[in-house]
């Protein structure tokens, strides 16, 4: 079973293969698997190994910076689960389906708390045994209930946020603490229906395809690079409620895929798209 994670994104060039196998080889390190990718119209590569062995991470990084383009980012991590924060507000159906997985040894990742604005889904997460945050929103601005948020995060050493249905809009300055570090998953139509009851206005509408989309928050509202998506077929047979419903179940699933992706270190960022091995 391998132990380390490596990922190398740079300029593409003749021989980076050669290079990178060359100083895994003389490392004594096995490559259990490997992917790459090169973007032909930008001259980018990308690069990601499993490995099994003893490693001097520094050692590693540094002999391979020594061999690779200047532009080169090269990451090498130990396999660890990931240490999460969810965000969450009234709606369970994401937080409940993370908390199962969790729960049950499938999420590569460790709860560390779950902060909502509501007090709504303290029960459902104590059943879990995980601690739970009520941070209001009433009666304060979005920079004041965003700086107590903050301030119950401070006392987590954190890799990812993920947002479970969060549906407030984080602020540029918010965002920036936690850049590609945070997952949000929303709905997503053809066409695309925005405000209150998104599913209501699809069914009057008389759409034909739901589904959902993962994604990286950035300063874009609902615009960052997508880590995964997914989309049913609906008929005039479905109520909005029925809509809705079948629409939860395409957000659980799209939202679990692209936390695998994500904890498993698979996915490269790059231009605001994603490259996922």
């Amino acid at each position: 079973m391998y132990k380390y994670v490596l990922k190398i994104k740079c300029s593409d060039a003749k021989g980076l293969i050669y290079e990178i196998s060359n100083v895994l080889y003389k490392n004594d390190l096995n490559i259990e698997k490997n992917s790459e990718f090169v973007d032909s119209e930008n001259r980018k590569f990308f690069f990601r190994a499993r490995l099994d062995g003893t490693i001097d991470t520094k050692k590693i990084k540094d002999e391979l910076h020594r061999v690779m383009p200047k532009d080169s980012v090269i990451t090498l991590r130990k396999k660890l689960k990931k240490k999460i924060v969810i965000l969450a507000t009234k709606e369970s159906h994401c937080l409940g389906d993370i908390l199962l997985r969790h729960d049950s040894g499938e999420l590569n990742a460790d709860i560390l708390c779950v902060v909502s604005n509501h007090n709504s889904l303290k029960t459902l997460c104590e059943r879990f045994g995980i601690d739970y945050h009520f941070v209001s929103s009433e009666n304060v601005d979005r920079v004041e209930h965003e700086k107590r948020v903050f301030e119950v995060l401070k006392r987590y050493e954190i890799d990812y946020l993920v947002l479970a249905k969060y549906m407030r809009i984080l602020s540029s300055d918010f965002v920036s603490r936690f850049e590609q570090k945070i997952i949000n998953i929303h709905h997503s139509f053809l066409p695309a229906f925005i405000g209150a009851n998104p599913y209501k206005q699809a069914y009057e509408r008389g759409v034909k395809i739901i589904g959902a989309t993962a994604h990286f928050v950035n300063n874009s509202l609902d615009e960052g690079p997508i880590i995964a998506q997914d989309v049913i077929s609906v008929n005039h047979e479905l109520g909005w409620r029925d809509m809705q419903k079948a629409g939860r179940d395409v957000e659980k699933a799209v939202l679990s895929n692209a936390l695998e992706l994500v904890f498993d270190d698979k996915i490269f960022v790059y231009q605001n798209k994603t490259v996922i091995f």
